[in-house]
């Protein structure tokens, strides 16, 4: 098994679902969490570690001592999803006015980085098979956000998104290429730096990044940070053990790799293979699960769910092997009944407005959590 960890970004919010800012009193109170920009949101992240029913208690265990910060700091919760779902996009609300690359952030970006997610960190030491998991993990990171689409409404009003959130979102720098190998990805993050199109390391907001202590040069772990916020822990560890189980996968296949499994022509494979996964990113941010996208194996259509279901069979064997096929199940139940996005969508075709949407997925959600904590993490109990 691979190590596995989460940076987990959410929206402090009242009971009514209008969302404030916190952070700056959450991270003054409480270890373990840090601000984002805009101080609406704020971010904890769990350790890696290799065992799911263990990531599950780090995944729970600051959210329920935030949960009871908030009610006590005056009744304030938790909103699930990954946009400013009820209003509040007309201006930033900075947590740090004197950090200079929040102030660049602002001018640059404005509240299109104002989002919840959930980036996925998976270890892997060698860095030319890092840089492999990251072609392969780009190519199919499309699913991943079908999977998690929890962003429908912005405003108070839908969007025509699933994910608002990837489909606002400012990719940066604009163009990232297929990393070829780990010295490809050193030279070009140099030349983004010198060239000003990247400020600083951390600024490569694509779908996924290799990550490490000292980036470009020492990487130990695939970060996939498509998803959006995935407010229930067992479906986020289902979509992690799909994740994990196809890199496992690609590891003992080392032939798996989109430049040289892909039936597109050579000459043009490695930009053919970009502008496909950019119209399959287009396509599931609009769509999730129903998107039709296009295979990059031989750029024929597919349907994102079966396209998920197709992988689930590949690495089933593989997952059961090593002892957390268990953790895979849930994927069924999202394949079956619809991601966050869709449930909220069919709620309000049914008569719902966006704000009793909300209400419920909030009561819903704290619901979940502490049921979570109470059958299965007896010790996070207060």
């Amino acid at each position: 098994m691979l190590s596995k960890g989460f940076e987990v970004e959410m929206y402090t919010s009242t009971p009514e679902g209008d969302i404030v800012g916190l952070s700056d009193k959450i991270v003054a109170s409480l270890d373990g969490f840090v601000r984002e920009p805009d101080s609406r949101n704020v971010e904890y992240t769990t350790p890696p570690c290799y065992r799911y029913e263990r990531l599950l208690c780090d995944l729970l265990r600051p959210r329920i001592r935030l949960r009871k910060y908030l009610t006590d700091l005056g009744g304030y919760t938790l909103i699930p999803g990954s946009t400013l779902a009820l209003g509040g996009s007309d201006r930033f609300h900075r947590s740090d006015p004197e950090n200079p690359y929040h102030t660049y952030i602002e001018q640059t970006y404005g509240t299109r980085v104002v989002t919840a997610s959930v980036h996925i960190n998976i270890g892997i030491s060698d860095p030319e098979m890092l840089l492999q998991a990251c072609r392969l993990v780009r190519v199919e990171a499309p699913l991943f956000l079908a999977l998690s689409a929890s962003s429908p409404f912005l405003d108070g009003k839908v969007t025509g998104y699933h994910s608002t959130r990837w489909g606002l979102f400012p990719k940066t720098p604009t163009h990232v290429p297929l990393f070829e190998s780990h010295a490809h990805f050193i030279h070009w993050t140099e030349q983004q730096l010198a060239a000003g199109t990247m400020q600083n390391v951390r600024h490569l907001w694509a779908s996924v990044r290799p990550n490490g202590d000292r980036r470009p040069y020492n990487l130990n772990r695939l970060e996939l940070r498509i998803c959006d916020l995935i407010s229930d822990p067992v479906s986020l560890l289902a979509i992690t053990a799909l994740l994990e189980a196809r890199l496992i996968q690609m590891l003992e296949n080392p032939d798996l790799d989109p430049l040289k499994m892909s039936q597109l022509p050579a000459a043009s494979r490695a930009q053919d293979l970009l502008t496909l996964t950019d119209a399959n990113e287009i396509a599931a941010s609009r769509l999730s699960l129903d998107a039709e996208l296009k295979h990059w194996k031989d750029g024929g259509p597919i349907q994102a769910r079966a396209w998920v279901e197709q992988i689930y069979q590949e690495v089933w064997g593989i997952a059961k092997k090593q002892g957390f096929s268990c953790f895979l199940l849930p994927l069924k139940k999202i394949l079956r009944e619809g991601n966050e996005a869709q449930k909220w969508l069919t709620l309000h075709q049914q008569g719902t407005d966006v704000r009793q949407v909300m209400q419920q997925a909030i009561l819903a959600t704290a619901a979940q959590e502490f049921a979570l904590r109470d059958s299965l993490c007896q010790p996070l109990v207060a």
